[in-house]
């Protein structure tokens, strides 16, 4: 019998939840915990929720993400950004929660799959969410919170740029202290070099291929082999020297005037609503009233969005006001001095002590790749 009430007083409890929850959905309430990049504001404290607004750290942290991945899907994925997070001590989603409400962090890492549900979830357009979609409201309009992080048409380039893909994973080397693996390549046998310790020697570059046994390396003999440190000041000066003195632009997505924006919002809101009439949810008289209704007015509301003149959604290029030795010498770590060599293409070639060049450094021009841009 006590088992019994037990479980009678949990089913009740279970059921004022559950009530709870669904009154204050109903409300345009939130309930639960804040998406990365907002943050509740309580007038008491431990009340409840009197509203919600972007959180000024994550905030910016996030919209830098989305910058960088939106300007280059190409080169920057969640598995670099994750790992970029990282090595700048950004505290995870589940870290700075915990701090926000004054916990102790656990030191969690960044993970890419986390990193991408944030990106492409429409809770960064400031909606409140249950069960991975917007609330509607009477109207059919999804209920805003807040302002969101980015706009429509920012979310859509989001989910355009984080198409499923075959792309470069770059956090695999995210904590080595080396400048140029993957990078250099071996001038016998064109193969990537290794770096090399041990407890006497210094760190060094050097091509293992031949003693691997590959096919490509047989004739790689002998193996260019030289100190880290001494190739990475020679690739440092020479990058200085060759672009040190360039304006840096950074690369970011112009929403345009809005209208593109408000354009997609609606249509989004139609498509929701046709989506829900196909599932059966407008059958009965009443409702199906409604929804011929408001589907009108979002059509009335469309048209005029249309015949009103636009500024087109596009990728602008604008200067940052440093050079590239400004941003090279503010560089945190070796890693962030990586991550520029790679924007800009370098690649080095290591030959051997007796070759007539010792080494020499290049850059990969193509299509994709504008070096004094990025």
């Amino acid at each position: 019998m006590e088992a019994w009430g037990a479980q009678m007083e949990l089913r009740a409890i279970q059921r004022r939840n559950r009530n709870a929850t669904v009154k204050m959905r109903v409300a345009g309430r939130p309930k639960g915990k804040p998406s990365y990049g907002f943050q509740f504001v309580r007038v008491v404290m431990g009340g409840k929720v009197d509203r919600v607004q972007l959180h000024p750290h994550a905030s910016t942290v996030i919209r830098e993400v989305a910058r960088r991945i939106v300007a280059d899907p190409l080169h920057h994925t969640t598995s670099s950004e994750a790992a970029r997070l990282n090595r700048a001590g950004e505290p995870a989603p589940a870290d700075h929660l915990a701090v926000m409400y004054g916990k102790q962090p656990q030191g969690l890492p960044w993970h890419a799959t986390s990193l991408r549900n944030i990106l492409l979830s429409e809770a960064t357009l400031g909606y409140l969410m249950h069960k991975g979609r917007p609330v509607i409201d009477g109207e059919g309009n999804p209920v805003r919170l807040c302002e969101g992080l980015w706009d429509r048409s920012t979310h859509d380039a989001l989910k355009k740029a984080l198409a499923s893909r075959d792309t470069p994973f770059k956090g695999r080397h995210s904590f080595r202290d080396y400048l140029l693996t993957e990078l250099a390549l071996c001038g016998q046998c064109h193969n990537r070099l290794y770096t090399q310790t041990s407890a006497d020697v210094p760190p060094r570059y050097v091509c293992t291929a031949r003693n691997k046994g590959w096919p490509s390396a047989r004739n790689c003999r002998p193996a260019p082999l030289v100190r880290a440190a001494m190739l990475d000041a020679y690739v440092e000066e020479w990058f200085l020297q060759e672009f040190g003195d360039g304006m840096i632009f950074e690369t970011v997505y112009d929403p345009g005037n809005g209208i593109d924006e408000r354009i997609a919002e609606v249509r989004a809101n139609r498509e929701r609503l046709r989506a829900d009439r196909e599932a059966g949810l407008y059958d009965a008289g009443d409702d199906a009233a409604w929804f011929r209704e408001r589907y009108a007015a979002l059509g009335r509301e469309l048209a005029t969005l249309e015949a009103e003149p636009r500024r087109p959604a596009g990728m602008v290029q604008r200067p940052t006001g440093e050079t590239v030795a400004d941003r090279w010498f503010k560089a945190p770590d070796t890693q962030a001095r990586k991550q520029m060599l790679i924007d800009f293409g370098v690649r080095v070639t290591l030959f051997p002590h007796r070759a007539p060049v010792r080494w020499v450094a290049g850059v990969i021009h193509g299509p994709e790749r504008d070096p004094v841009a990025r």
